[in-house]
C-alpha cells in the first residue's frame, strides 16, 4: 500500500543516512584528533585510567628534573673531593720530604700552608645553586643529609614519593670549639682494670643521649697518660656510630702523639669504646649508652662544629716532632677525603641510575597512553572513505524514497 501520509522507505532512509552521517563525524574526528578516546563521553573507563597515567608522566617529567639537579649537585661535590684528595697528596709529598734533616722546613711549610689554602677555596667553591655538599658545620641547618625526589610509588591507597638521601660529607679545614663541659661529681663511667694506673677515662654526653649538632662530646681528665682532652663536637646528621668513630681517631692520635702505647677501638656494645693496651689485653671499655652517660652542662648546643680536615691546621713541620706527627696526620686526612670522593661517586651512580629508570618508565607509561586512546591512522582512513561512499548512497536512497509520492500522480490523470 502506497501513502501520502507516511513515507516508510523515506524514514527508512533517513534513519540510514543520520547512521552513517554519526559514524562519518566519529571517524573525521578521530583522524583531527589522532585519538578514539578523546573525551570522557567516548570511553569513560579507559579516559580515565589515560589521565591518570597522564598525570603520572607529568609526574615522572618533574622527577626527571630532580635527578638531573641532583646529580649535578653531587657531581661538582664528588669533583671537588677528588680535587681535595690530590691536593692532600701534594701535602703528603711535602712532609715526606720534611723527614729529612738537610731540608729548609720553613720553606715546606709554606708550601703546606699554600695547598691548605687552596683546599678551603676548593670546599667553598664546591656549591651548586647554592647547596655545598662538603660543608657541613652549621647546626642551623638542621640536618646533615639532602633528599632528592627520585620517584612516584602508586598503590591502592595512594601515591607517595621516594627520595634518594645523600649525606653531606664535610672536608673543611675550619677548627673546632668546644663547649662548656662538665661531669658530675663522682661519675665515673668505667674504672681501670688489670693494675692500670691513671684516673677513669670519662665519656661526656648530652643526658637523654641525642645526637645534635654542636652537642660536645669529651673525654676528660688525666687519663691513660694522654697529655689532652680530647674532644669531639658533633655535626648535624652525626649518628651514635659516627660519635664513637670520631673519639676513637682522636683518642689513637693523642695517644700516638704522647707515646703512649695504648690503643682504642669502638666496642661491641652500642656506644662503647674499648681500651687495649700494649699486650692486647683489654684494660677497660668506656661505655656511652643511655641513662650511663656523665651530663653536659649547659645548653645541648653551645660548641661550633668543627670541619672533616681541621687537622690540616696544626700541621707543622718546622720541628721533627711535627713532621713525624703530620705524618701521622695526613693519612688520616687523605682517608677522609677519599671516603667523601668514594661516598659522593656511589650517590651519583644511583642517581643517574634512578634517571635512566624514570626516562624509560616515562617512555613505557607514553607508549601505554597511546595503545589505550590513540586512533589507528590507516583503519581510520580505510573506514573515512567507506562512510563516504555510504553517505552518498544514502542521500541517492532517501533522494528515491522521496521521490516515491510523485509517482502517485499517475493514478490521478
Amino acid at each position: 500500500m502506497s501513502s501520502i501520509l507516511t513515507n516508510n522507505g523515506a524514514m527508512v532512509a533517513l534513519q540510514t543516512l543520520k547512521s552513517i552521517n554519526s559514524n562519518l563525524a566519529k571517524t573525521q574526528s578521530e583522524i583531527s584528533t589522532g585519538k578514539t578516546v578523546a573525551t570522557a563521553k567516548d570511553n569513560s573507563a579507559v579516559w580515565a585510567i589515560s589521565k591518570v597515567m597522564e598525570a603520572d608522566v607529568k609526574g615522572f617529567k618533574g622527577i626527571s628534573d630532580s635527578l638531573n639537579l641532583g646529580s649535578s649537585t653531587v657531581a661538582v661535590a664528588r669533583q671537588a673531593a677528588e680535587t681535595v684528595t690530590d691536593l692532600l697528596t701534594d701535602i703528603k709529598g711535602k712532609i715526606v720530604s720534611a723527614q729529612e734533616e738537610n731540608v729548609d722546613r720553613d720553606k715546606i711549610q709554606a708550601d703546606i700552608d699554600a695547598l691548605r689554602d687552596q683546599i678551603g677555596a676548593v670546599v667553598s667553591a664546591a656549591q651548586f645553586n647554592g647547596l655545598n655538599l662538603l660543608q657541613n658545620t652549621d647546626k642551623t641547618d638542621g640536618s646533615g643529609t639532602v633528599n632528592i625526589l627520585s620517584s612516584l610509588d602508586r598503590s591502592g591507597t595512594g601515591v607517595a614519593a621516594s627520595d634518594i638521601t645523600v649525606r653531606k660529607q664535610d672536608l673543611g679545614t675550619q677548627a673546632e670549639a668546644a663547649g662548656t663541659v662538665s661531669v658530675d661529681a663522682g661519675v665515673a663511667i668505667a674504672s681501670l682494670a688489670d693494675g692500670a694506673t691513671g684516673t677513669a677515662l670519662t665519656y661526656a654526653n648530652d643526658t637523654d643521649g641525642s645526637i645534635a649538632g654542636g652537642n660536645t662530646y669529651q673525654a676528660v681528665g688525666s687519663h691513660f697518660g694522654l697529655s689532652a682532652n680530647v674532644s669531639y663536637v658533633a655535626a648535624d646528621g652525626d649518628t651514635q656510630s659516627d660519635v664513637v668513630s670520631a673519639m676513637v681517631s682522636r683518642l689513637n692520635d693523642q695517644a700516638e702523639e704522647d707515646g703512649v702505647d695504648i690503643t682504642f677501638a669502638a666496642g661491641s656494645a652500642a656506644g662503647s669504646i674499648d681500651v687495649t693496651n700494649n699486650t692486647g689485653s683489654a684494660i677497660t671499655t668506656i661505655v656511652a649508652a643511655t641513662g650511663r652517660q656523665a651530663s653536659l652542662a649547659g645548653t645541648e648546643n653551645d660548641g661550633t662544629i668543627g670541619g672533616g680536615l681541621e687537622d690540616l691546621s696544626g700541621i707543622d713541620v718546622k720541628t721533627v716532632a711535627g713532621a713525624d706527627q703530620a705524618l701521622i696526620d695526613i693519612e688520616n686526612l687523605i682517608q677522609t677525603a677519599i671516603d667523601s670522593a668514594a661516598a659522593f661517586g656511589s650517590a651519583q651512580g644511583r642517581i643517574d641510575t634512578q634517571a635512566d629508570f624514570v626516562s624509560g618508565l616515562t617512555d613505557a607509561l607514553k607508549s601505554g597512553i597511546g595503545t589505550l586512546v590513540d586512533a589507528d591512522m590507516e583503519e581510520a582512513s580505510a573506514r573515512l572513505q567507506a562512510l563516504q561512499v555510504q553517505q552518498q548512497l544514502g542521500v541517492q536512497a532517501l533522494s528515491i524514497a522521496n521521490q516515491a509520492p510523485q509517482s502517485l500522480l499517475s493514478l490521478f490523470q
